[in-house]
C-alpha cells in the first residue's frame, strides 16, 4: 500500500496547478507580520530531479512545468520556489510543495511535514534537513496536532490516492480537523478522474463546508488510457483573492489541448 512515489509525476500538470496555488497562498499568509503554522500530511521527498529516470519515463513533467512556465509573471511567488530550487540544486530540479513552504515562509513559522513512505522519507529528511519530518501516517498527524501553535496558518492535505478507501474516509478527517481548527485554511488536493471516483467525497466536502471553495482545472491525460484528466483543490476558509488567482489560471488551462 505503499507503492506509489512521485517521482514518475512531479512537475506535471496537477503539480503546477497545485503548487502555484500554494505558493500564492503561503506568500499572502506571511503578509502579516505575525507567525503561522505550516501541516503536509503526504509531504513526498520535497526535491525532484526531472532529468531522472523516472521522470523521463512518463514525460509528464515535459508536458507539465517544461511547456508552461512562461504562463506565470517573474514576481509570482511559484516562480520565486522555480528559481531558488533550480539556483540551489540545479537546472532540473523541482520542488516538491514541502520545499516550496519552507522557500515562502520564516524563521519565526512552524513547518511539521508527514511522510509515511521510508524511502520518500528519507529523502525529505535529506532535502530539508532544519524541517520536522515526521515518518508517520499523515491523518493521525492531522488530529494529533491541531489546533497549531501559532494558530494562524495553512494545512495541505495530498495524498496520493492510492488507498481507495481516503475517497471515503477523507470527508470525515476534514471535518474533524475544520471543527479543531476553526480559523485554519486547510486545502485537499484531489485528482479530477474519467471514473467520477472523487464525486462523492466531494459532495460530502461540500455539504460539509459550504462556505468551502472549490477550484478545478481539466487538461488532457498524460499518455492515451491515462484515468487523470484534470486536477482540483477544495478549500476550506481560502484566503481573500484565492478565487480571482484560480479563475485566472483556469483560463490558462482550458487553452490546452
Amino acid at each position: 500500500m505503499l507503492s506509489y512515489q512521485h517521482s514518475y509525476h512531479a512537475g506535471n500538470l496537477a503539480d503546477v496547478h497545485k503548487h502555484s496555488l500554494l505558493a500564492w497562498m503561503l506568500d499572502y499568509l506571511t503578509r502579516k507580520d505575525k507567525p503561522v503554522s505550516y501541516i503536509e500530511t503526504h509531504g513526498g521527498r520535497a526535491l525532484y530531479d526531472l532529468n531522472a529516470d523516472e521522470a523521463l519515463k512518463t514525460g509528464e513533467a515535459a508536458q507539465g512545468i517544461a511547456r508552461i512556465k512562461h504562463w506565470f509573471d517573474s514576481d509570482h511567488p511559484y516562480m520565486h520556489s522555480l528559481r531558488q530550487t533550480t539556483e540551489e540544486a540545479g537546472e532540473n530540479a523541482y520542488p516538491g510543495s514541502p520545499m516550496i513552504a519552507v522557500q515562502r515562509l520564516r524563521d519565526t513559522d512552524q513547518i511539521t511535514i508527514a511522510e509515511l513512505h521510508p524511502t520518500e522519507h528519507s529523502a525529505l529528511e535529506l532535502a530539508l534537513p532544519t524541517v520536522t519530518c515526521r515518518r508517520t501516517d499523515g491523518f493521525a498527524l492531522g488530529h494529533a496536532m491541531l489546533p497549531p501553535t501559532p494558530r494562524r496558518g495553512l494545512m495541505l492535505i495530498d495524498p496520493s490516492f492510492e488507498i481507495k478507501g481516503d475517497y471515503d474516509t477523507i470527508p470525515g478527517h476534514i471535518k474533524k480537523y475544520a471543527r479543531a481548527w476553526n480559523v485554519g485554511t486547510i486545502a485537499l488536493w484531489y485528482p479530477v478522474l474519467t471514473s467520477g471516483v472523487h464525486h462523492k467525497m466531494l459532495t460530502t466536502l461540500e455539504n460539509d463546508h459550504p462556505d468551502g471553495a472549490r477550484y478545478e482545472v481539466s487538461f488532457p491525460p498524460a499518455r492515451p488510457g491515462h484515468g487523470m484528466i484534470g486536477s482540483g483543490l477544495f478549500v476550506i476558509r481560502p484566503p481573500f483573492g484565492l478565487a480571482e488567482q484560480a479563475a485566472i489560471l483556469k483560463t490558462r488551462f482550458d487553452t490546452l489541448s
